[in-house]
């Protein structure tokens, strides 16, 4: 199961800016993706509200059936393990059209044994020939103290979403775009995706849709700390924050320059040379920058 979640997974490439639907408006789908959405997260949690969700699931269900999704990579968050009636609804509402979801967030996880209790759900709600990919949300402190056993816990964890909405109240401040006071919370998701093997992880929302500056800022230090991406809630967001996870001109040319040389110098058997300019590259340098340029093709 977990080697078919993996196939599954590399279907589609995951993309630096995800788009959160509320599932009970599933015409906002086809907006969303002629306005530049590549990937889009359906919502049956936090943007729906409570008598609301019974039809956010059907309408959820129909549009993954229905909608001509093209290459859009789709996802669904569910409710949490902690509000075991409203996920087990979410399971069999969902359950015919598990070949249609390609990942599945999962909020509030605080534990392995949350990723473990999920996953029997969703074995246990019918025949599951293929399990989509799991993004565990670490939004509290206990889940950021547990995210590198949550990020290890499955075979079918792809990476994880950092929640700061819901930590922010928990430690009672107030996120800035700057987001010095989540710095060290910030870190040890993304060191904890790096130990276990896994995708770079996503940073939550900028909240405040009409703050393109400090959307950008929020999204270049998301960036600079090692996230993969950030999620987004309205289609205006999705130019700042793929522009600030794709590679510059300058990125690419140097990352090209060092693969060249680098590649040159192993072929004439040594592991270490330096650039014209006097720079010192050996493998960790060239690991990065192929990292660069594996974003670039995928921007």
């Amino acid at each position: 199961m977990e080697q078919r979640a993996a196939e599954r997974n590399n279907q589609r490439r995951v993309l630096t800016a995800p788009l959160f639907v509320p599932g009970d408006h599933p015409e906002l789908i086809r907006k969303a993706i002629e306005r530049g959405a590549r990937t889009v997260i359906l919502d049956l949690e936090d943007a729906v509200e409570g008598s609301v969700k019974p039809r956010a699931r059907t309408l959820t269900s129909e549009a993954l059936r229905t909608t001509d999704w093209g290459s859009v990579t789709r996802i669904v968050r569910v409710n949490g393990v902690a509000e075991l009636p409203e996920l087990l609804e979410d399971l069999k509402a969902l359950q015919p059209v598990l070949s249609e979801i390609d990942m599945i967030i999962l909020p509030k996880v605080e534990s392995a044994d949350d990723v473990h209790s999920f996953e029997a759900l969703l074995l246990g709600s019918g025949d599951v020939d293929v399990l989509p990919s799991l993004i565990p949300t670490i939004e509290s402190a206990a889940g950021v103290w547990n995210a590198r056993q949550i990020a290890a816990a499955s075979g079918s964890v792809h990476t994880l979403l950092f929640g700061l909405a819901d930590l922010s109240a928990e430690l009672g401040i107030t996120p800035t775009a700057e987001g010095q006071e989540l710095l060290t919370a910030r870190s040890m998701v993304v060191l904890a995706c790096a130990a276990a093997g896994i995708t770079k992880p996503w940073n939550g929302p900028h909240l405040n849709i009409d703050d393109d500056a400090g959307l950008r800022v929020a999204a270049d230090n998301a960036h600079l700390l090692g996230f993969h991406g950030m999620v987004t809630i309205h289609p205006k967001q999705l130019s700042i924050v793929t522009n600030a996870f794709a590679p510059t001109t300058a990125e690419i040319a140097w990352a090209s320059s060092v693969i060249e040389a680098f590649t040159r110098a192993s072929a004439q058997g040594s592991g270490a040379v330096r650039l014209s300019d006097g720079t010192f590259i050996d493998q960790p340098i060239a690991t990065r920058a192929e990292a660069i340029l594996g974003r670039a093709q995928e921007s």
